[in-house]
């Protein structure tokens, strides 16, 4: 069964932007930009009955879309870095489903994530970078900021097991509650049925 994981997508012209900041970091193995994404929860390796019930148990999930932006980046590792991201902007919301996600996923049984939920895109994967290299390639760069898009959709993705990086496959997509209308709209929009 491939690796699962549930995931924001990024859009193209977004992730065309971030595709500027690939370069000039000796070392760094850059991420393809079809494979740029949010990570709100990793599965694993689970057979089929479990991803069947995962996708279930997802699926009644009823919360509205909300606004999103990036920006700065930054790296994990501080005295060996291992990898490049571009940050996601505080969002009320986007913590709220990834909650939501933990704890279904938890209350099937699954455990819990051990790493902090961190939201970023990540950009490069890194192998015997030099500190120095990271650094001085962050300074350059860390004032990137992207104008904000609508989050209407998450997904559930897979992965082949690798190094990391992809290729990804989106297997199943679930939409978040359009906000076009609010509920006024709906309600006089029936009225006049």
């Amino acid at each position: 069964m491939p690796r699962l994981f549930i995931a924001l997508e990024v859009p193209r012209n977004l992730a065309m932007s971030l595709s500027l900041l690939r370069g000039g970091l000796p070392g760094a193995r850059w991420i393809d930009v079809e494979n740029y994404h949010i990570t709100l929860r990793f599965i694993g390796d689970v057979d089929g009955r479990t991803a069947d019930e995962v996708v279930d148990r997802i699926d009644r999930i009823d919360r509205p879309e909300f606004p999103l932006s990036l920006n700065g980046i930054g790296s994990f590792g501080s005295k060996k870095p291992h990898s490049i991201w571009a940050g996601v902007a505080a969002s009320p919301d986007l913590y709220a489903l990834q909650g939501e996600l933990e704890r279904i996923c938890q209350r099937m049984g699954l455990p819990p994530d051990p790493r902090k939920f961190t939201p970023h895109v990540t950009l490069a994967r890194l192998k015997h970078c030099r500190l120095d290299d990271v650094v001085h390639y962050l300074s350059g760069r860390g004032n990137f900021h992207a104008a904000p898009y609508t989050v209407g959709r998450f997904v559930l993705m897979s992965s082949k097991e690798s190094v990391g990086g992809g290729p990804y496959l989106t297997e199943e997509v679930f939409p978040l509650r359009d906000m076009s209308y609010s509920t006024w709209d709906a309600e006089a929009a029936e009225s006049f049925v």
